[in-house]
């Protein structure tokens, strides 16, 4: 499955578009990565803990993503545009979202 942000696929001729689709992923922010990133914050030095965090949530909305261009029979996904927030009570949860359209090469 070809996924790019761009609006074509060089080499290739978009056939059919079958409809926008869109990946989700929420991820709950560990209490230790906090500590961990807090203490980062204060010395220096890069999160480790929430790149790990935002690099699954990054993966697991573009599966989705993969999956629901797949279920409507596409090719690929063109116009791909993530979304990162922070959610919840005391901004405990990462949500990334991927949306893009689902098209037929030939």
């Amino acid at each position: 499955m070809i996924v790019t942000s761009t609006d074509s696929v060089e080499g290739r001729r978009i056939v059919q578009y079958l409809g926008l689709v869109a990946g989700e992923a929420i991820m709950g922010v560990n209490v230790f990565r906090d500590l961990f990133s807090s203490v980062r914050d204060i010395v220096g030095g890069r999160a480790g803990g929430y790149q790990a965090a935002l690099r699954e949530a990054r993966e697991a909305a573009l599966a989705d993503l993969e999956d629901a261009a797949r279920a409507l029979g596409a090719d690929a996904v063109v116009g791909v545009d993530m979304d990162y927030e922070v959610l919840g009570k005391e901004n405990g949860m990462l949500m990334v979202s991927a949306n893009g359209t689902a098209v037929r090469l030939s």
